[in-house]
């Protein structure tokens, strides 16, 4: 039963060559944790640490949802990963190793069985074990609950029970990022207890998640404890955790969608860690005697989006020429400070499937006048551009609405709630948006099939409704395909297909940019955007 399959070595050859994640470092565990130094370059203690203390996290927005199946978007999901645990993990090499499970083995191409942790209980008491697997994935699985994290695991086919503690997952064809997915916080473990109480409130009327976001119950080493809407959520360490326990008491994640004051709370102690930073506000945090910016580089984009279904952006031409009217070098200089690399397509270097070679839509306001002229619209015409409530994303719509009026577009910038605006953008009802979307697995299939795979349109991630058969095709072949040369081939075709299409213009890849206090250490963030807090420790 150890002998592994050939898929699983493809799929580890995969995560070796394709994509580097940085290195997610934190403090070291060993010796007396009472007292635990931080050795300097000489090799003498410069600052010691405490167990406890109330970690204070200031952030731009608030979560959506606390079911890890309720939801696809960072200021979630960074909520969601203290609470909730994967079968899985990947570690700073994208290694895939133990979370819930111990051990995995691939049977054959389609059939995948799993040894799970014993002496596991969720928050309420409830045991982990392979009925509790079970429950979740066939939960994510049931249509009637509409998860936006479906995509992540609509090729599993059947999800059976071994015995207590073993559990064996067969897909309806090969998957190579089949662990990876597993990794991914989508994944996260729910108590049974809570997973029926909402089937209960959904046959009363209730949404799907409703439950499970209001009262969230994992196994991670924090518990949930307290949200208040639009102002912070809490958790609190979970003392009964399997596994080493955190060190800090609790961890608030406090909404305050201004920058300034964010800041100044910095300042002052009463936050320990703000996310984000502006970049313009980067040398002034690092010369302070109280914070340093930690830069972390992404494989998220930052992109500006068309509604493909609405009038006059169901013409590609029409979307070819605003897509030429970007100038994403001044985007990067201007509103980032230099700070993240341009996008060619919609995946970063660092990513399984990245092309280097596309040719990208470059500025041209010429061919973008002679493009809205063959498309009709010589004389433009009157659009809204939307946004949440993010500074860089605000001053990149007003960049892109005047460089609109040498098209004769008069563009009308929006800015909302995120809650809201996500909503909205689900619904389809906007014209343009500026939005991100991060890669938590580091394979093309999560950076484009969410994105442009018509079955994804509103809430799983195509919210620019784009649709054509040929890259759906593509999108499926490339997730049913083990070879990974082959599946290099389909994602480069993909690639050139949605250059050619334009349903979105691939503004850059961002670096993430938090203030962190000096009365902490050990705190980490990785490349999709999810804090490490495991090894946050106070500074004495």
């Amino acid at each position: 039963m150890k002998e592994k399959s050939r898929l699983k070595w493809l799929f580890v050859m995969i995560l070796a060559l394709s994509f580097v994640l940085a290195a997610c470092a934190g403090g070291s565990d060993s010796g007396d944790k009472d007292n635990d130094k931080t050795d300097g370059d000489n090799g003498e203690a410069t600052e010691s640490t405490v167990e406890g203390g109330d970690l204070v996290l200031a952030v731009l927005s608030d979560a959506s949802s606390l079911d890890p199946a309720g939801s696809n978007d960072v200021p979630s999901s960074v909520v969601q990963a203290n609470i909730y645990e994967t079968l899985v993990n990947r570690d700073d090499e994208n290694n895939i190793v133990e979370g819930l499970a111990v051990d995995w083995e691939t049977i054959d191409e389609t059939t995948y069985e799993f040894k799970l942790r014993e002496g596991v209980t969720f928050h309420d008491g409830e045991p982990f074990n392979a009925e509790a697997v079970k429950a979740n994935l066939d939960r994510i699985l049931d249509k009637e609950v509409a998860s936006p994290r479906y995509f992540l695991f609509e090729m599993i086919a059947n999800v059976e029970v071994v015995d207590e503690y073993t559990v064996r997952i067969t897909t309806e064809y090969p998957f190579a990022p089949l662990y990876a997915h597993l990794s991914h916080n989508g994944g996260g473990m729910v108590s049974p207890k809570s997973i029926e109480a909402d089937y209960a409130a959904m046959k009363e009327g209730q949404d799907p998640g409703t439950v499970i976001s209001e009262n969230p119950v994992g196994t991670g080493y924090f518990k949930f404890e307290s949200w208040n809407p639009g102002n912070e959520i809490k958790l609190v360490k979970n003392d009964d955790y399997w596994g080493e326990k955190v060190h800090i008491d609790t961890v608030t994640f406090k909404v305050i969608p201004e920058s300034t004051t964010r800041n100044a709370d910095l300042e002052r102690g009463f936050v320990h860690v703000t996310d984000p930073v502006q970049p313009i506000e980067v040398e002034e945090i690092n010369a302070g005697d109280y914070a340093k910016v930690l830069q972390k580089p992404s494989s998220s984009l930052s992109y500006i989006g068309f509604n493909a279904e609405k009038e006059p952006f169901n013409d590609p031409k029409v979307r070819q020429a605003i897509s030429m009217m970007v100038n994403k070098e001044e985007i990067i200089q201007g509103v980032y400070e230099g700070i993240g690399i341009p996008a060619v397509g919609p995946l970063a270097p660092s990513v399984f499937g990245y092309n280097g070679d596309l040719e990208p839509l470059n500025y041209n306001v010429e061919e973008a006048k002679k493009l809205m002229e063959e498309a009709g619209y010589a004389d433009g015409f009157s659009t809204t551009i939307w946004t949440n409530d993010s500074p860089q994303r605000i001053d990149m719509a007003i960049i892109l609405q005047n460089s609109l009026k040498e098209l004769n577009i008069d563009a009308k910038v929006e800015q909302m709630e995120f809650g809201t605006y996500l909503d909205k953008t689900a619904q389809g009802e906007h014209d343009m948006f500026v939005l991100g979307w991060s890669n938590p697995t580091g394979d093309a299939d999560y950076g484009m099939y969410a994105l442009f795979h018509s079955s994804q349109k509103g809430n799983p991630g195509n919210r620019t409704f784009y649709e054509n058969p040929e890259v759906d095709k593509l999108l499926d072949e490339g997730r049913r395909e083990s070879d990974p040369e082959k599946r290099i081939e389909i994602y480069n075709k993909i690639q050139e297909h949605l250059i050619e299409d334009a349903p979105m213009v691939y503004i850059h890849h961002q670096e993430y940019l938090l203030g962190v206090s000096n009365k902490i250490t050990g705190f980490e963030i990785d490349e999709s955007g999810i804090y490490q807090l495991q090894n946050v420790k106070f500074v004495e």
